[in-house]
């Protein structure tokens, strides 16, 4: 009898831990469960403040257009780190509109013929809806480095015409947007390089003149309304012949004469004068990283 005290205090002592352990596993379930009701109270808190602002962060939209002005017979392809921003390589003489959303801070490599030709970074971009463009184009008649020229049109009603010369060589060039052959008007007036221009909807034909007056290239414009043009002199006078381009004409985007004609102020938008009114160039939103020879 001695004996079975100790084993009495020890299984009470047992018993008591045991009782311990369960209200200590209570007291962490009941602290658990109210985190979790914390947790689900303030999400709903967030989402009444989200619900009942009337800010919204403005999500710009941004169409970055890439034209190779570049005379040679390897395309050109442009990436933003690892990825590639040209499903198909750019030809000479073309456009494309690059899919995707291109970021400040964002860096475009090019390339052409698998060989780095030069990289860009993107400086700022407008807080507003706009059409970017960016040129590249042979940087003079003896190496073969490249060059970039970029622009960002305004958000305007009429169609807008960014002309630029990018033909490397002695000979000299002129622009005219005019009226079809078969329209009822003969009007024509001169494109000057380096500038920006709108023009009423409608459908032109842009020549470009040699300096002796004969006709080197002509090229149709569907000009649209809220559409943003690039009519580029593309071209080299190489030092080496094989590297030699004669002086041609670049236009993009090419619209749709269908799109044209549906609209019901077509005709007689047709029929109005052209006037060319002059736009203020807006300021490069790329920053030159490099230039470099293929």
């Amino acid at each position: 009898m001695v004996c079975a005290a100790p084993m009495v205090h020890m299984i009470l002592a047992l018993t008591m831990s045991g009782l311990m352990g369960l209200c200590s596993g209570t007291s962490m379930a009941a602290q658990a469960g109210g985190d979790r009701r914390n947790l689900v109270i303030q999400q709903k808190q967030r989402q009444q403040r989200a619900a009942s602002s009337f800010l919204r962060t403005l999500d710009f939209k941004h169409k970055l257009r890439i034209c190779n002005a570049y005379p040679f017979i390897e395309s050109v392809d442009v990436y933003a780190g690892p990825v590639k921003l040209t499903p198909q390589s750019i030809p000479y003489k073309d456009c494309h509109e690059i899919q995707g959303s291109v970021k400040a801070g964002d860096k475009l490599q090019f390339q052409i013929g698998g060989m780095s030709a030069g990289s860009f970074k993107v400086s700022e971009l407008p807080r507003e809806d706009a059409v970017l463009v960016l040129v590249i184009y042979r940087h003079d008649t003896v190496t073969t480095a490249v060059a970039f020229e970029s622009h960002v049109f305004a958000n305007l009603m009429n169609a807008q015409i960014a002309v630029l010369d990018t033909y490397r060589g002695e000979k000299k060039g002129s622009l005219r947007v005019q009226d079809v052959v078969n329209a009822s008007t003969t009007r024509s007036e001169e494109l000057m390089f380096d500038s920006v221009v709108s023009v009423n909807q409608g459908m032109y034909e842009v020549v470009l003149y040699r300096n002796d007056g004969s006709v080197a290239d002509k090229q149709e414009l569907i000009a649209l309304n809220r559409e943003a043009y690039v009519v580029v002199r593309c071209g080299v006078e190489a030092v080496e012949e094989n590297q030699r381009y004669p002086q041609a004409l670049m236009i993009f985007p090419h619209s749709d004469m269908k799109v044209l004609m549906g609209g019901s102020c077509c005709k007689q938008i047709l029929l109005l004068p052209f006037f060319l009114v002059a736009i203020s160039t807006a300021s490069s939103w790329l920053d030159h990283l490099a230039v470099l020879r293929l």
